[in-house]
């Protein structure tokens, strides 16, 4: 196993990678929940959507780890889910197995452009100083996810958003787990975001801000209402309007995974000379995933940036992601513990993670303004967006401009001018109401 996962040439032993792994599961296991109920929303059963989402993300990072060796994550995007359900389903008028089955083929698509490497290429295309910015926007874009999902920041019709009320005791969780888990940091103590989070739960229980669960064990739910439902529909994919949620599916699910796995090797100092090493098989592993999950019945499949709670404390093999799958596995059957792990349980460990992933701006040439802007454009873009694919749209199509106005426009790779005009459609297609 050692040798296999390579942990003495990481610097990293088997206890960490397990620690790693389970802080990752947990830093995530939110989506078992969440997923359902989204999807649940389109009219598909919840039951079958909640083993289909453990199952396929279970598939994924299982690929990942074994097949890649990368301590990443893959679990059904959110976000994507969402456009899944409400733009798709219930916006277009489209029944959830043709929605379905829109996903299915542009898996499809997905592993074909990976197999021909037309993704790798991309990914190695991007310059690193929009690669330490990218990087750097998934850790503001996670650390704002925190605070949000902790209460600490609230919408507020005046000014966007503005601070949550400290009268809200579920809030305090957030607090004292952030109190907890900063003080771990500091002190170097190993495993602090997983102890922040342990200390965060049981406080939430004896409080009884967090219920205890009622059950221990729990028989899985059937995929019967949703498994091979994409497949059978697949000839319903025949208008115009049909193709464009396809195309949708690809573009997000492509670029959210391409700034995630970069953001995660930068932050784990997997990259060697502005590349990430196996970078193919870790995009075949998140495309597989894509297609057995849209089999199984859930919507895209891609790598979570939660992966980044286990970097976080020295995941560095792909040992870490194959115990993020065993415990996505043993997930389907413990689901009544599950909901113990709320989000003011998480949040503290999204914060402190933002924090460190944030220390990647230092390296972006910020005298440039060549590469500044495009670069800030990413970073501020993610939170302020919502999305980590919105915000590398802003950067990717603002870099060609300025470098050419740089007078540098020899030194912009082709592919980055041929991302400048699909990042315009792309934009395009998700704002057409």
């Amino acid at each position: 196993m050692s040798n296999y996962f390579k942990l003495n040439e990481l610097n990293t032993n088997i206890r960490t990678e397990i620690l790693a792994g389970f802080t990752t599961f947990i830093s995530m296991s939110y989506i078992l929940f969440v997923n359902p109920n989204v999807l649940g929303a389109a009219g598909m059963n919840q039951g079958a959507v909640f083993t289909a989402t453990a199952l396929s993300a279970a598939f994924g990072t299982l690929m990942m780890g074994l097949y890649a060796r990368y301590p990443i994550a893959t679990a059904p995007a959110l976000g994507i889910n969402a456009f899944f359900s409400y733009s798709v389903v219930i916006g277009m008028g489209v029944n959830w197995q043709t929605a379905l089955a829109a996903v299915f083929v542009a898996s499809l698509i997905f592993i074909l452009i990976t197999i021909f490497k037309l993704r790798e290429v991309i990914i190695d295309a991007i310059p690193s100083d929009l690669k330490f910015a990218i990087s750097s926007g998934i850790g503001l874009f996670i650390a704002f996810l925190g605070l949000h999902q902790g209460g600490l920041i609230v919408a507020n019709k005046s000014t966007v958003v503005g601070l949550g009320s400290f009268t809200t005791p579920t809030t305090w969780l957030t607090i004292i787990g952030l109190i907890v888990t900063s003080i771990l940091m500091v002190k170097k103590v190993p495993g602090a975001i997983f102890i922040g989070m342990a200390v965060t739960a049981i406080v939430g229980l004896i409080t009884g801000l967090i219920p205890m669960p009622h059950h221990v064990i729990s028989g899985a739910p059937s995929l019967k209402p949703t498994f091979g439902v994409g497949v059978e529909y697949f000839s319903h994919i025949n208008t115009v309007q049909l193709w464009v949620v396809v195309l949708t599916f690809l573009l997000v699910t492509f670029f959210d995974t391409a700034g995630t796995l970069v953001g995660l090797a930068q932050q784990a100092g997997f990259m060697k000379d502005n590349k990430m090493p196996r970078v193919g098989k870790a995009l075949m592993s998140d495309s597989s995933a894509m297609l057995v999950g849209s089999i199984l019945g859930t919507s895209p499949v891609g790598a979570y940036v939660e992966s980044s709670a286990g970097i976080a404390v020295g995941g560095r093999s792909g040992l870490t992601s194959v115990v993020t799958a065993i415990c996505f596995i043993l997930g389907m059957f413990f689901s009544p513990l599950l909901p113990v792990v709320t989000n003011q349980v998480t949040a503290p460990a999204l914060i402190i993670v933002g924090v460190l992933m944030a220390q990647s701006m230092k390296r972006v040439h910020w005298e440039k303004l060549e590469v500044a802007i495009p670069a800030f454009l990413i970073v501020i873009g993610m939170p302020l967006t919502y999305s980590i694919s919105d915000g590398m749209a802003l950067g990717l199509i603002m870099y060609p401009l300025t470098m050419i106005a740089a007078k540098r426009g020899k030194e912009v790779h082709p592919i980055m001018y041929a991302l400048f005009f699909i990042f315009i459609v792309f934009i395009a297609i998700l704002n057409v109401k």
